[in-house]
């Protein structure tokens, strides 16, 4: 029986779940837009074996979101997770976050799936998969526009969501595009079947050499002049 720990801190939803043979154990999360996982996350991973009854000797991998997504909550499940993996001596396993948001949504067979991330501006991170959740597009960051995803087939319909969809209304009204409000943040409950099939696969990270996928550079923006 393998038991696996989840961390999702890619955006301001901050989660973690246990598995054990690719079934949840136990889910905590909240969602914040102060993006206070550093607060939270210890006290979120300590809940979720108390829920469970285990400790974490009973582990045998961590999985963590590895991005794309906030740089700072990534930086934060990352280490954390790189963490327990060195203390225990466990295996890493890295999930992609868009992956992970596409398990809260079943599709139709003639869909083509959009999960994306707000970025900055008009910008997006996404991932474009098939109905049958298989990547067709390597993830990207996107400026959105008219021509963005005009390499895909519109003889299917597309379906928009995350919390990067909102500002592809204004760009895409056209009748094969759907939209999907009410999947915007990734879970690690969505982390389980990703990371279960990665463990079995050993598929695993190279932990000392690991880091976030953070798509972009990190940016600081320039400070505000004095009057």
């Amino acid at each position: 029986m393998n038991t696996i720990l989840h961390i999702e801190t890619a955006t301001k939803n901050c989660s973690v779940a246990l598995s054990r043979n690719g079934k949840q154990v136990a889910l905590v999360e909240k969602f914040s837009m102060e993006y206070s996982h550093s607060e939270q996350l210890h006290g979120f991973i300590q809940q979720v074996f108390e829920k469970a009854n285990l400790n974490l000797s009973d582990l045998d991998a961590v999985a963590v979101s590895k991005g794309p997504g906030s740089y700072t909550g990534l930086r934060i499940g990352v280490a954390a997770a790189k963490g327990i993996c060195f203390a225990l001596d466990l295996p890493l396993l890295g999930v992609n976050s868009l992956q992970v948001i596409t398990e809260n949504y079943q599709p139709l067979s003639n869909e083509i799936l959009f999960p994306m991330f707000d970025a900055r501006r008009m910008e997006v991170y996404s991932l474009v998969l098939n109905n049958k959740k298989e990547i067709i597009r390597e993830t990207s960051a996107d400026i959105i526009t008219e021509d963005t995803f005009m390499d895909f087939a519109k003889d299917k319909t597309w379906v928009f969501f995350g919390s990067g969809a909102e500002k592809c209304k204004s760009i895409f009204t056209v009748e094969h595009i759907k939209y999907i409000d009410d999947i915007q943040h990734p879970s690690a409950s969505g982390m389980i079947p990703l990371a279960e099939k990665a463990f079995k696969e050993s598929a695993f990270e190279d932990l000392a050499y690991f880091e976030p996928f953070y798509l972009k550079e990190f940016y600081t923006p320039p400070p505000k002049k004095k009057k």
